[in-house]
């Protein structure tokens, strides 16, 4: 009799026979910039076809790449949307082949020359994300006017160099543990000798990174106008580079597109700026 039941048991688990159905998440254009083909990702909001009203803020996601940070980025975003943390946004993955190449200027560093030979070309890669991909995706997809550029390590110098060269690019800015080491510190130097500039928002964060990286953080940070709204998360005792994107671009996308979210602190997703500016509104 046991033998029996375990029999029917066993052929009432056999799994159905169908057939598996593509799980789509986003559209994917194959693009050259710089010599190289890459692709851009467009990772849509879920609602995105069901409220042909509404409009979206747009994020610009360095190192965006099905094999780079993408996922993570849109399963963050996505989070945080949930909760109430960020605005839910469309993700632009922007894929990376040679990143010293791409994110970051040319050096004057014998080190670094000899370390990455093909390094500088950052100003190329800016002007074909903001001339052709940026242009591209506000004339195919629903946004609201807001674009944010997000990057990390040397996308993170990429964020803050656009932020200091061509600032009205994007609406905002998030640098997390920026190379500001390159190049002897170079731009966080140059930042510290140009003056009262108000810029617009901006997130910076620190994790160990220590050193010349670090110092050039800490003189960024002093250059900012009393009046520059930013975000500084220093996270130089809990966090490493290696896990510092994984551990605040959730902060970052709630500073930047920040909701009226009451519950937030409840439930512990603080926004923990040790040091920062007025907020954008005012700043305005």
């Amino acid at each position: 009799m046991i033998a029996l039941l375990l029999a029917g048991a066993a052929a009432s688990l056999t799994p159905p026979q169908l057939d598996p159905q593509p799980v789509t998440i986003g559209e994917q254009y194959t693009l050259e910039a710089i010599g190289a083909e890459r692709t851009v990702n467009v990772i849509l909001p879920p609602d995105y076809d069901a409220e042909p009203e509404r409009r979206w803020p747009v994020i610009y996601q360095l190192d965006g790449a099905i094999r780079q940070d993408l996922m993570m980025g849109v399963g963050l975003m996505r989070w945080g949307a949930l909760w109430g943390r960020n605005k839910d946004a469309i993700i632009v993955g922007i894929e990376t082949k040679d990143r010293q190449r791409e994110l970051l200027p040319p050096t004057a560093d014998a080190d670094e020359q000899g370390n990455w030979p093909s390094a500088g070309e950052s100003a190329g890669f800016r002007q074909w994300l903001t001339g052709i991909v940026k242009p591209m995706i506000e004339a195919r997809y629903r946004h609201d006017g807001t674009a944010y550029l997000v990057g990390e390590s040397a996308a993170g110098h990429f964020v803050v160099e656009t932020w200091a060269d061509a600032p009205d690019l994007f609406t905002g800015y998030a640098a997390i543990s920026p190379s500001l080491q390159w190049d002897g510190e170079a731009l966080s130097r140059r930042l510290a000798g140009e003056g009262e500039t108000i810029r617009p928002q901006i997130y910076l964060s620190l994790a160990d990174e220590g050193g010349p990286t670090e110092s050039g953080m800490e003189r960024l940070l002093a250059s900012l106008p009393a009046t520059q709204p930013f975000c500084f998360s220093d996270r130089r005792t809990d966090l490493v580079h290696a896990n510092s994107l994984h551990g605040l671009l959730p902060e970052a996308l709630q500073y930047l597109v920040e909701t009226d979210a009451n519950w937030l602190a409840e439930y512990g997703l603080i926004l923990r700026c040790e040091r920062r500016g007025p907020t954008r509104s005012e700043a305005q």
